[in-house]
């Protein structure tokens, strides 16, 4: 919460900047790929599993300063099966996600720089801020006659949970990126940018393996127990991690985009 009270305090600091400062609205699209870091994915920071698109719409408060609104949509994945790590391969869980993204974010520029305005054709640019992301976790195995079955990961309780975890979760984005004018009011830009998740079931692990006990009395048991860990025979006892010891899940966004400045009064350069 201490988080958010400052990125509060840093939004009301430029609002009040705003009065001296030219400002310029800001569209922009883009689009690129999308990766995960958690439970079946602990160390490839880089890994892109899925496509990304997103659009914003942006306050240029001075040539270094920006607000923005943000919508990005990605897909997300990881399958043990497919991994150059034996344990995980023996474990044999997968999972796959969209994310749907909302967020409010700030840039930073290093250099006098903005579509529209500022002395610099390009600057790098720094950017956090504040948002929400929904999901919903799926898992594709094999029934016994060998088809390939979906399953809404969420709702069958894998971890011995009393109900179903929460398809949305606070997030944290940050990042780096670069900016390049191309003419007065167009603008290409390229960036890689982290979310922290306050959550750790993206992929639908977090805690231990349970005993199937917990599942009585539930509708569909086996499917529970199975999904829970699919090995055969079984390697997940009651009490051992299924995933990392980790409390978060962190997914990242890498691509490249244009953007339209509309420029609302004179801009000032400096």
């Amino acid at each position: 919460m201490q988080y958010i009270r400052h990125f509060l305090w840093l939004i009301t600091f430029m609002s009040g900047v705003s009065t001296v400062c030219a400002q310029t609205f800001e569209l922009g699209i883009g689009g690129g790929g999308a990766g995960y870091i958690g439970d079946l994915n602990q160390d490839k920071l880089l890994k892109i599993s899925g496509l990304s698109l997103g659009g914003y719409a942006k306050l240029n408060i001075d040539p270094y300063w920006a607000v923005g609104f943000h919508y990005t949509y990605g897909k997300i994945k990881a399958n043990d099966a497919e991994s150059d790590n034996s344990q995980f391969r023996d474990r044999n869980l997968n999972f796959k996600t969209p994310l749907n993204e909302l967020s409010l974010q700030v840039d930073f520029n290093f250099l006098n720089y903005f579509a529209g305005g500022g002395t610099k054709r390009f600057t790098p640019y720094i950017f956090t801020g504040i948002g929400a992301v929904f999901f919903n976790p799926k898992g594709v195995y094999k029934d016994g006659s060998n088809n390939d079955v979906e399953y809404n990961l969420r709702f069958y309780n894998t971890e011995g949970q009393e109900q179903a975890y929460r398809n949305f979760a606070l997030t944290v984005p940050y990042g780096v990126g670069v900016k390049l004018r191309l003419k007065e009011k167009w603008g290409l830009f390229s960036q890689i940018g982290y979310r922290t998740v306050y959550t750790d079931y993206l992929d639908d692990v977090s805690g231990k393996y349970q005993d199937p006990i917990v599942w009585d009395g539930k509708s569909y048991p086996e499917i529970r127990e199975f999904l829970s860990d699919p090995t055969d025979p079984k390697i997940g006892a009651p009490g051992i991690q299924r995933g990392d010891f980790r409390k978060r899940d962190t997914y990242m966004f890498v691509g490249i985009g244009i953007s339209y400045t509309f420029v609302s009064q004179k801009c000032y350069t400096f």
